[in-house]
């Protein structure tokens, strides 16, 4: 890791699930809330920010511009975005994402530029298109500073892409302490791998989709134990933080109350001690006995679902009912955030071609339908 990637701070501003004004319209982010956000972060010692070309359907990024780039000296921040090409139709238009971003974002150049979910039979359009190629021309060019990809596969994955592409700076991969020894995820090979290539990992997820935040009770138990004073979310990110190799912990905020409690990690996110690691390995083996849908609230499900079913939020509901065993208090939740029910899957399937995932969506969503409708 070069000593200016190295400088980066530990936890990073994810903008993905911005505060809105109206929870219907992904581009209402609430602007004078997120520029709260923002201060609160930026005062802490925070410097990076994630964003993306699709986020909130490209209006992350322009409210970056207007909470951040506005508002700070350009070299007082970073900003990471992506292009999420495989999902588009042409080379041509794919190459395009980058001055769209450039133009919302206000600045003439990105610190960090992702290839967004690379992997699988995604990584053909990649290829297809050149993308490698054009990430190395954009540095070249002054554009873009740092170059990587993100990939929700698994480590035999990552290792043919990091393989192909010795020269990526950084990979952006799913890691949190439930999907550590994860049989699909594999956390810890992943993170093996990226060591072995010598390439430093920005991590996403932490909290894996916010589900670390809330723990039931049987979890949290051994974390309050050890310390009552922490919030459950902390041990999620400390967790991350103090992996070695890594170069960011990315924290999705939509609240200036997320924002100030993350504050707090930057200021103090030191490693665990031995009664700490004790505790978070009993909390992790508790979870894991759970039964559980390995849902992060990626979303890509919802971009591809003709009938805009409510997936993640369903999802959601179920892990829920499963880890409260109570199936009412889920169901009146249901009546509001399932804002499109479940009943209207016509199981055509393009939701678990796009889960990076592998869950049996269009199964859950039946259990999910007889269950609370």
């Amino acid at each position: 890791m070069t000593p200016e990637l190295a400088a980066t701070p530990k936890l990073g501003f994810g903008c993905m699930r911005l505060p809105l004004t109206d929870p219907a319209d992904q581009k209402s982010i609430d602007i004078e809330h997120f520029k709260q956000m923002v201060d609160a972060f930026m005062d802490a010692g925070g410097t990076y920010f994630d964003t993306a070309f699709v986020y909130h359907e490209g209006a992350s990024e322009t409210a970056l511009r207007q909470a951040l780039v506005e508002r700070y000296p350009r070299e007082s921040f970073t900003i990471a975005t992506k292009c999420l090409a495989w999902a588009i139709g042409s080379a041509e238009e794919a190459k395009s994402c980058l001055d769209t971003s450039l133009e919302r974002l206000g600045t003439n150049y990105v610190d960090f530029y992702l290839l967004h979910n690379v992997g699988g039979p995604r990584t053909a359009k990649f290829d297809e298109y050149g993308m490698w190629d054009f990430v190395k021309e954009q540095k070249a060019a002054g554009r873009i500073r740092h170059w990587g990809f993100s990939m929700h596969d698994g480590p035999e994955t990552l290792d043919e892409l990091l393989t192909a592409h010795p020269d990526a700076e950084f990979v952006q991969l799913q890691v949190n302490y439930l999907d550590w020894e994860d049989p699909v995820t594999q956390s810890r090979a992943c993170m093996e791998v990226a060591a072995k290539h010598g390439v430093p990992v920005i991590v996403m997820e932490p909290a894996r989709g916010g589900r670390l935040a809330e723990l039931p009770e049987a979890a949290a138990a051994p974390l309050k134990a050890a310390n009552p004073d922490a919030p459950l979310v902390s041990w999620a990110y400390r967790f991350c933080m103090n992996q070695p190799n890594v170069l960011t912990v990315l924290s999705g905020m939509s609240t200036i109350d997320q924002a100030r409690e993350n504050a707090e990690l930057l200021r103090d996110g030191g490693p665990f001690s031995p009664d700490e690691q004790a505790a978070l390995d009993q909390a992790a083996s508790i979870l894991r006995g759970m039964a559980n849908i390995p849902c992060t609230n990626c979303r890509y499900c919802v971009k591809e679902c003709p009938q805009g079913v409510g997936i993640p939020e369903i999802m959601n509901l179920l892990n829920l009912e499963l880890m409260t065993e109570n199936r009412a208090f889920a169901k009146e939740l249901y009546s509001w955030q399932a804002v499109k029910p479940a009943s209207e899957c016509i199981a055509c399937g393009a939701c678990e071609a796009m889960c990076p995932q592998s869950i049996d969506i269009i199964h859950q969503l039946e259990v999910a339908a007889d269950h609370f409708e």
